[in-house]
């Protein structure tokens, strides 16, 4: 049965015109997905968007964000995630991203310590998500390895985590925090900050794995990191709005930015998740400023993305 998502008001469009989405999910992949990256591309171009990050748990995307860039014009980046798949934390796959044009590094996602005690926890509420189904397969072959750690047992980060900072920072690559627990974030962005790294961000911090303190969150964005507000974690019912807004509310505009985490076949299309991010902000009191600083401003400034963008918007707008 198909279902019925709203559509992005003229408002919503406009005031995320020019911006980057630095978290969403198109085929090819693992698992089904609404779209794939040439197509996305080509709706992005149409509807002046300025680009988007291709995140995959499982392999890396650098390589496969230039052919797309060289087919379409748009400026589609890539990253590699450190789970299992691509060895865990892994400097040398984090440097080849880097050569060729990565952008983003995330820390383990699904393969987290702190996502595996989840998962137990969440064992007897209904049927696993696929990610912990396709684990269960993959077990079965005997091919999944312990989850990915990335501090010790006294709490310090490892080394191999710390040269894998030293690359982030030698490449000015940004550096995101996945699904590690609130103590692993904060360690480790310790370490990152020691190591030179200049841009991080917190994965969407509402997240119900993670379900970061406000206190932490505003602690994050006295360091200078960005907290990540994803669409679709609200809009998929894992945490009420009002809590993300709350969040928006004590961190600051300037210290938040807006992405999608779209791309699951039942939700909205891709690339009308911000526009559809900013309606509900405006409807919940942000200014249309305030929304063009998490969507445009923050996200172009994050991966260095220096053209001018018109950002005349109506209902007050710069």
């Amino acid at each position: 049965m198909s279902v019925e998502h709203p559509l992005p008001t003229r408002r919503g469009r406009e005031v995320v015109r020019g911006a980057y989405d630095i978290h969403l999910h198109v085929m090819p992949d693992v698992f089904p997905r609404k779209t794939t990256d040439v197509d996305l591309a080509s709706r992005y171009r149409e509807l002046d968007l300025g680009g988007f990050v291709l995140k995959s748990h499982y392999t890396a995307t650098a390589e496969r964000a230039a052919v797309v860039r060289a087919i379409t014009g748009v400026d589609v980046l890539g990253g590699v995630t450190l789970n299992n798949s691509m060895g865990g934390i892994n400097a040398l796959a984090v440097e080849v991203c880097a050569r060729a044009q990565g952008r983003m590094v995330w820390l383990p996602t699904f393969d987290s310590v702190n996502e595996a005690k989840s998962a137990n926890n969440r064992q007897a509420t209904g049927a696993p998500p696929a990610w912990a189904q396709l684990n269960r397969e993959l077990e079965a072959k005997g091919l999944v390895a312990r989850p990915v750690e990335v501090l010790d047992v006294d709490g310090g980060v490892l080394p191999e985590v710390r040269t894998v900072l030293r690359v982030i920072a030698d490449h000015d690559m940004v550096l995101c925090t996945g699904h590690v627990g609130a103590e692993e974030a904060r360690a480790v962005v310790d370490a990152a900050q020691q190591a030179g790294v200049r841009r991080i961000v917190i994965t969407h911090p509402e997240f119900p794995s993670q379900r970061y303190p406000v206190a932490l969150q505003r602690e994050f964005a006295e360091r200078g990191c960005l907290l990540e507000r994803c669409f679709g974690t609200p809009y998929a019912g894992r945490v009420p709005w009002e809590e993300m807004f709350d969040n928006i509310r004590a961190v600051g505009v300037d210290h938040s930015l807006l992405s999608s985490d779209l791309g699951q076949p039942h939700n909205p299309p891709v690339e009308d998740g911000l526009a559809l991010m900013a309606d509900r902000l405006l409807d919940a009191g942000f200014s249309d400023d305030d929304v063009q600083r998490m969507a445009v401003v923050n996200t172009r400034s994050l991966l260095g993305v220096r053209e001018p963008v018109n950002t005349s918007m109506p209902g007050g707008g710069a």
